[in-house]
């Protein structure tokens, strides 16, 4: 099947799921979460290829690929956590009265038709479809060639299911391979809406420049933490050793520490984080590095304002942080700071849709467009104007003969 071939399914599956009733997508998605663990061996099986296949690649991409009992489970659940969540589409937003029987209303819709593009994770398409049928969203997925097998049959599993759902249409959930596959894609913007990708600095620059369709994501995560001179010392350890070795290859691990020049345990804290295996580097080349792993830069600044103009430099604008008992200047940090996520005394790890609550998330966005930060059902859909009314027309506004009442209702 051709590329368009595809999105024309997909445009026609996007416009059926726009009226879905929400029973018969909870319904699609319990579905898919038997059908999946169901088949746990064949998808271990297939996973297990690709890891034998993989060749070439980094321990930290090698340990995203690897899809373990922990994984596979958390998975099912987050689809099955999905279907519990209320419905994000057809939400009344606001309802206006513009003048006697004539009403406004807007309500949420879904975006329509979204194409996916990501890098050695095995539980993106369940999470990315799951969010996609719940928001009533078709979805075009391409993920790495490094686990072309185990997203080959879980997209083979998710449609199997897919079809013992009555009234769900077909083509709703699809599945693209190659790099040439990926440039056609980007050129069709009458049929794509939206394009989401997830993975290095360069997929998403790539992406950015070559395609007419909007790019929900982020580039890069210079994720950063600043040590207030009235940190707790304690809090502090436990938070940044959090931040950058609970999973080192995140986008929402720590990448640079601020530490304030008079705070009083700068060497206790950096001989701490020493003893967890992480490197300290004082004086990189470039703040704006993104190390994805045990490695940090640090940097000595004199006061908050040096640190929020330091962050807001070389940030990417993912997740930042303020370590502090100053509650006054934790506030000034978290106005000023131009980030989708800033944070007081909590890790950077965070930032994640799962966390948030969302169920799941299609990925972060540090875009300033109708999703920011980590991107669940909410950020999966827009709004439209219904308006109500009873014969009326402009002209007799204009003349002067009917005015306006703009009363919310």
């Amino acid at each position: 099947m051709s590329i368009l071939e595809i999105l024309k399914g997909a445009r026609n599956a996007s416009l059926s799921l726009a009226g879905l009733k929400d029973e018969i997508k909870n319904q699609a998605l319990l579905a898919i979460a038997d059908k999946l663990e169901n088949n746990l061996d064949i998808i271990f099986e297939a996973n297990k290829k690709d890891l034998e296949g993989a060749k070439n690649i980094s321990k930290s991409v090698f340990n995203r690929l690897k899809l373990d009992e922990n994984k596979a489970r958390d998975m099912i659940q987050g689809i099955r956590d999905i279907a519990k969540l209320e419905n994000p589409v057809n939400k009344i937003l606001w309802k206006k009265e513009l003048d006697d029987h004539l009403i406004l209303t807007k309500i949420t819709c879904p975006i329509g038709v979204i194409g996916v593009i990501f890098e050695a994770r095995p539980d993106v398409i369940s999470q990315i479809s799951s969010l996609a049928i719940k928001s009533s969203n078709a979805v075009i997925l391409k993920g790495g060639s490094e686990s072309v097998n185990l997203n080959t049959l879980i997209v083979k599993l998710i449609n199997e299911a897919l079809l013992s759902v009555s009234g769900f249409p077909q083509n709703a959930i699809n599945l693209i391979y190659s790099h040439e596959d990926v440039a056609e894609l980007l050129s069709f913007d009458e049929y794509v809406n939206l394009i989401i990708p997830r993975g290095s600095n360069s997929l998403v620059k790539y992406i950015k420049e070559n395609t007419k369709i909007p790019v929900l994501g982020h580039a890069s995560g210079i994720c950063h933490i600043f040590v207030d001179i009235d940190a707790d010392f304690e809090k502090a350890k436990k938070i940044i050793i959090d931040s950058k070795t609970q999973y080192p290859s995140a986008c929402n691990s720590v990448e640079t520490v601020l530490v304030h020049k008079d705070y009083s345990f700068k060497k206790e804290l950096i001989e701490e984080i020493k003893n967890f295996g992480v490197e300290i580097v004082e004086s990189p080349e470039d703040w704006s590095f993104e190390y994805g792993e045990k490695t940090m830069s640090l940097k000595e600044v004199s006061s908050l304002d040096e640190a929020i103009e330091h962050i807001n430099k070389y940030s990417s604008g993912h997740t930042e942080c303020i370590i502090t008992e100053n509650i006054d200047n934790a506030q000034i940090f978290m106005n000023l700071i131009d980030s989708s996520g800033v944070y007081h005394n909590a890790s950077t790890r965070f930032a994640d849709g799962f966390r948030y609550g969302f169920g799941a998330e299609v990925g972060i966005s540090t875009n300033k467009i109708h999703a920011r930060g980590p991107v669940g059902l909410e950020g999966l859909t827009i709004y439209k104007y219904l308006l109500q009314g009873n014969g009326q027309i402009v002209d007799d506004y204009v003349k002067g003969d009917k005015k306006f009442t703009h009363k919310l209702l």
